[in-house]
């Protein structure tokens, strides 16, 4: 039974908020961004001020956020500890390009019925950490993504349901047939392909110019990171040689990195220099 990748949408106001902290606001001094400052970066891509409001005070309640000398007028919100430790684990997903070494990651869970609740956490934890369905209660992904799926466990407090094994396919079905099995690859090439047609123009445009206006950059790699982060998550960077020939992975992550090397610098004199207006 293969995993159903959420299908693309819009950003979120939260999403764009830790998209944010995890390029440029740890560059900040302590990490602390003000709201005010917060809000004019976030409006520089389309979000209004209430919804920054709102998205702050989730990621607060999740305890992503923490607060910096709540109620005075330079009030600001830094990563919590766990949410370093989150943008910590994204940073190794998502401008990292793992070569697979042949080896898997399996999760084995049992969870009491009377706490059927974790069971959901558990399940959706793992979708999200990009494993795949094997069987009932046991889970795949590939060997490199161990020491971030042992964080996202313990930070969820769900370790003592889970046992994790390191080990390789044996058979006695071909190695490619389980992984279309146990992962909806198509479902994944269209988020690929997804990404592609949205920030392909992009990089077209931006490989005819010489120029790398602050501003600009900005705008468009603050999207495309957002855009970018969750494809490593749904696709966990499976072998190359156990997917379809046409597979369109490679082509999204070069036109990723190609706007990164391009845009993140400037983007960052953008956010520093705009935030300190």
């Amino acid at each position: 039974m293969s995993q159903q990748p959420a299908a693309p949408r819009p950003p979120s106001p939260s999403s764009l908020i830790l998209t944010f902290y995890g390029a440029y606001g740890r560059a900040f001094p302590g990490s602390t961004v003000a709201v005010s400052a917060l809000i004019r970066l976030l409006g520089a891509v389309g979000v209004d001020a209430p919804s920054v409001r709102s998205a702050v005070s989730r990621l607060k309640r999740r305890e992503l956020l923490t607060a910096d000398r709540p109620g005075s007028k330079a009030a600001g919100y830094a990563p919590s500890k766990a949410g370093r430790q989150l943008l910590d684990d994204g940073d190794r997903r998502v401008y990292a390009r793992p070569v697979p070494d042949g080896r898997w990651l399996l999760a084995v869970f049992s969870v009491p019925e009377s706490e059927r609740g974790r069971r959901h956490i558990l399940r959706s934890r793992l979708s999200r950490l990009g494993f795949g369905n094997a069987a009932p209660g046991i889970w795949i992904a590939p060997s490199h993504l161990e020491k971030e799926t042992r964080h996202s466990l313990e930070r969820l407090g769900l370790t003592p349901y889970v046992d994790l094994f390191n080990g390789t396919h044996e058979g006695f079905e071909p190695t490619a047939d389980a992984v279309a099995r146990w992962w909806d690859l198509p479902s994944l090439a269209a988020l690929h392909r997804s990404f592609l047609d949205v920030h392909e123009p992009v990089l077209r445009s931006w490989s005819q110019r010489h120029e790398v206006p602050a501003e600009e950059a900005y705008r468009d790699y603050l999207p495309a990171l957002d855009a970018w982060r969750r494809l490593p998550y749904a696709d966990p960077g499976l072998p190359t040689s156990l997917l379809p020939p046409d597979w369109p992975g490679e082509r999204s992550a070069e036109v990723f990195f190609a706007l990164h090397e391009k845009l993140r610098e400037a983007g960052r004199e953008y956010a520093v220099g705009f935030a300190q207006v």
